[in-house]
């Protein structure tokens, strides 16, 4: 389990296609730190570390996580996030994140609000997926609070650290991004379903 807290990025080295996954090799200040068999976020997306080699490691995601998350779109000299696994005995910063993206959104439009960034993001509504006002929402692994929340879409406010700490400012408008929604929102609403229009 993650916080949605990032600690730090990662820099695409090398991308292998191996049958219809893809390994990735990632270096990092973190490495140092990794160990085999760890379950790591990168961009919202729970990998583990299967191999390390001074301060780059190796992770792989399958096909069904390329298809359902921005990974396979990496280039060589991308960034992403990283957050390694909630400690039982550490601070709940964030939110409770699974490493599991939901769906892809995408990128509508970036504001300088001058000293901080609106971000909009437009989804799929056919997938089920909600946001509330002032609920939270996991993207590309970061935790965010939810405004201007409608069907398909919402907006996130992103603080100078964050911006400068993390990929988002090099988040350009159309890019996707990874989509974690709330689990009590999505267990809520499925519990709901069966009663709805009754």
């Amino acid at each position: 389990m993650f916080t949605g807290i990032i600690e730090n990025k990662a820099q695409l080295i090398e991308i292998k296609p191996n049958q219809s996954n893809i390994s990735f090799v990632f270096e990092s200040t973190l490495t140092g730190e990794f160990r085999i068999d760890q379950s790591v976020s990168h961009n919202g997306v729970c990998l583990t570390i299967e191999q390390i080699e001074g301060n780059q490691y190796q992770v792989t995601a399958i096909e069904e996580t390329l298809q359902k998350t921005s990974l396979g779109i990496l280039k060589v000299g991308d960034f992403v996030n990283l957050e390694r696994s909630m400690k039982a005995d550490a601070r709940f910063d964030g939110h409770i994140v699974q490493g599991h993206v939901d769906q892809i959104g995408f990128c509508k439009k970036i504001t300088d609000l001058n000293g901080s960034w609106q971000v909009d993001i437009e989804y799929d509504k056919t997938l089920g997926n909600i946001t509330v006002e002032k609920g939270s929402i996991c993207l590309n692994g970061i935790s965010l609070t939810v405004f201007n929340s409608i069907e398909n879409g919402f907006s996130v406010a992103i603080i100078p650290y964050t911006w400068t700490h993390t990929n988002m400012h090099a988040l350009k408008v159309g890019d996707k991004v990874n989509l974690e929604f709330d689990i009590v929102g999505k267990y809520l609403a499925k519990l709901y379903k069966p009663f709805k229009g009754k």
